[in-house]
């Protein structure tokens, strides 16, 4: 609050709100459904309506609330629903109350765990494929302290033995720091009904290090490691699609979104306990997930992660799928920088690419700068070692399964284009083909696709040691 007028105010028409227990209040919109997605990078909440919905958001600090007023909406058992959508253990939020605030306005006020960095936005209504949402208002919480992604990494598998002092040397050498963002008041105004990102690198939303801030340690930490005593190989794994967007589903109903994290949570367990023998010596692995539960994360700040762990290569997991049930195989894509390689590629890079519209980003808070930095920085050499890795994946692949295409497809994928680490995309498999779908959800085929991958990493890494390449870009 900005006053004690504003304060009172506040106060006063809480201790009158109506918890749930009022009868329905009908002004014009229509609330449809509300959806909770948590998650340790934040926590969002969405309402989705008939119609767009204008909000005043009022953050309160102690205790730490945020409160929003909507006008225009009917007080129905669909929003009444938010209440019982809260976990237990969401990080973020502790209970949800709503209720008459004024004669043309309903109040929703989220009591925090903690604080957080709020923001409010407003989404236009997506027709893409499975996801069809009407209106959404779209509230995300962010933590005001964020961790450092690779000191964190490294916690998490730091070993009482040689390969855990390994690791405390290479966090000593490579970790980004982080300065923490101070918490954020919303200024009471309407949000704009533009349709949106989650913040990019450089917004106190994310508090991450900008992209060249980023480059230059990568280049800093490569000239530093000089022996294979001070290396260890990070893969990140980047599971499509999540939260909001469900990506493609299968006949019997399986979200790709589903498939392909119960895949990386496979790849995960195995790179962590693989130590790959190079000419330099042993080297550990350790992978990093760009995310680890059901949430959203947007295209942008996939590639942004990774390169905030410096990572030595990055693997998007997907499960496509096609016009008709009858497409069948996997396929390994790499970025082009030019035209794609056929046109299934480039529709494929187009659809992979609408996960943004679906997923929901809050352009306002997008920096411009950066995204087109990204799509500029892709280098002939980082498409050259991810065809590499591409071949090495279609050779093991077809050992246990049909390959839609032989060879290692190319186009523009928003989500391969981090200039400075080999980058694939992955279909495991046609989720649209009911044989197929029932493969993507039996654990034998996601083991043997897991150990498939799992071999031609290995096999990358023993032909291009990571110390010997060139990570200068």
């Amino acid at each position: 609050m900005n006053s004690p007028q504003q304060r009172r105010r506040f106060l006063q028409t809480s201790s009158a709100l109506l918890l749930l227990g009022g009868s329905d209040i009908a002004w014009g919109a229509t609330i449809l459904a509300v959806r909770v997605w948590p998650a340790s990078d934040y926590t969002r909440v969405t309402i989705e309506s008939d119609a767009a919905l204008t909000t005043t958001p009022l953050f309160i600090a102690n205790p730490p609330r945020l409160a929003v007023d909507i006008e225009g909406i009917e007080l129905n058992p669909a929003l009444k629903e938010l209440v019982g959508t809260v976990r237990s253990d969401d990080p973020f939020i502790t209970g949800v109350r709503v209720g008459q605030y004024t004669a043309s306005t309903v109040r929703l006020v989220l009591d925090l765990r903690q604080m957080v960095l709020p923001q409010v936005f407003n989404l236009s209504p997506v027709r893409s494929g499975n996801a069809q949402y009407q209106h959404r208002l779209v509230l995300d919480l962010y933590p005001t302290k964020v961790a450092d992604p690779l000191e964190a990494l490294i916690a998490q598998h730091t070993h009482p033995d040689p390969l855990g002092e390994l690791l405390a040397r290479q966090m000593n050498k490579a970790a980004v720091p982080v300065t923490p963002s101070p918490p954020q008041t919303i200024a009471s105004a309407p949000t704009s009904s533009v349709p949106p990102p989650i913040p990019s690198a450089s917004s106190p939303m994310v508090a991450a290090p900008n992209i060249t801030a980023s480059a230059s340690d990568s280049k800093t930490t490569a000239s530093q490691s000089t022996h294979n005593r001070d290396r260890f190989i990070i893969v990140a794994l980047d599971p499509g699609h999540g939260g909001e967007d469900p990506g493609a589903i299968g006949p019997r109903g399986t979200k790709e979104k589903d498939v392909v994290l119960k895949i990386a949570h496979r790849m995960r367990d195995r790179i962590n306990n693989t130590v790959i023998k190079t000419r330099m010596g042993p080297l550990p692995m350790r992978a990093y997930l760009t995310r680890d539960a059901d949430f959203f994360v947007p295209l942008q700040l996939r590639v942004e992660k990774a390169r905030r762990v410096q990572a030595d290569l990055f693997v998007s997991i997907h499960a496509d799928a096609f016009m008709t049930p009858d497409a069948r195989g996997a396929s390994v894509f790499a970025l082009s920088q030019g035209a794609a390689t056929s046109a299934a590629a480039r529709w494929m890079a187009s659809q992979e690419n609408r996960a943004d519209l679906v997923g929901g980003l809050n352009l306002k808070v997008q920096d411009a700068t950066v995204q087109r930095a990204l799509l500029d920085m892709s280098t002939t050499a980082q498409i050259n070692d991810s065809l590499k890795l591409g071949n090495e994946m279609l050779g093991q692949i077809r050992r246990i399964g049909k390959l839609h295409k032989p060879q290692v497809e190319q186009a523009g994928f928003a989500v391969l284009k981090a200039p400075d680490i080999p980058s694939v995309l992955v279909e495991t498999a046609f989720i649209s083909n009911p044989d197929e779908e029932a493969k993507l959800n039996s654990e034998s085929y996601q083991n043997e696709l897991s150990d498939a991958l799992m071999r031609s990493i290995e096999r990358y890494f023993l032909r291009n040691p990571p110390l010997a390449r060139n990570r200068n870009t």
